[in-house]
């Protein structure tokens, strides 16, 4: 008789552990991304949904972007800006692509290296990783289009980012992948830039312990 109870018993327990729903394994946050860039950035255009940021947001759980890119921004715009974007996003990592209407118009390369330092300084003083996107000039620049696109890697040393020296580089020269301007990239062009930027981003020293 007491073995039976004892079996009864077992096989209630055994009923009510079943019951018990698994814990979903857990999985790690998403970490908010905000992007401040120019038209690069900023879907020109394309439809917002088609630009590389829309893309990698799209294709990636682990990150979420907020983009606050500007066509016919400045590095002194988003010097302007981005104490109130970091304030709006929160965001765990800041991509910084900024300099190329800068360079256009010849803004002595000093100038630009401190707006860019600002700007990464006070993503840092918030908390969030830096990653900044290098641009290039036409060669026609000369001397200038060389420091230019050095000065991306020298910053990125100096303060301690991630850089991609040359963000349009997996486009090459070929002409398929550029609107009829010759500067912006086409749609089909969008998926290389955000697996870039994606690759990138994975590539980040993990976060500083406070």
């Amino acid at each position: 008789m007491a073995v039976r109870r004892a079996g009864a018993w077992w096989v209630s327990m055994l009923a009510m552990l079943l019951a018990i729903p698994l814990a979903a394994p857990v999985q790690a946050r998403e970490q908010v991304v905000l992007v401040l860039g120019d038209s690069l950035s900023a879907a020109h255009g394309l439809r917002p949904e088609q630009g590389w940021v829309a893309l990698a947001d799209a294709r990636s759980p682990r990150y979420r972007f907020v983009n606050a890119s500007v066509s016919g921004e400045t590095s002194a715009g988003g010097r302007q800006r981005i104490d109130a974007e970091l304030a709006r996003a929160r965001p765990d990592i800041v991509v910084i692509e900024l300099g190329a209407n800068d360079g256009l118009r010849g803004l002595p390369l000093a100038q630009l290296g401190a707006n860019l330092g600002w700007m990464i300084g006070r993503a840092q003083a918030a908390g969030a990783r830096v990653l900044l996107l290098g641009l290039q000039l036409p060669p026609n620049f000369g001397a200038y289009a060389r420091e230019f696109q050095r000065s991306y890697v020298l910053i990125g040393q100096r303060l301690g980012t991630g850089v991609v020296p040359h963000f349009l580089a997996p486009l090459g020269t070929e002409r398929r992948w550029f609107q009829d301007d010759n500067l912006h990239p086409t749609a089909a062009a969008q998926p290389l830039l955000a697996e870039e930027v994606l690759r990138a981003l994975d590539a980040l020293p993990p976060p500083r312990r406070r």
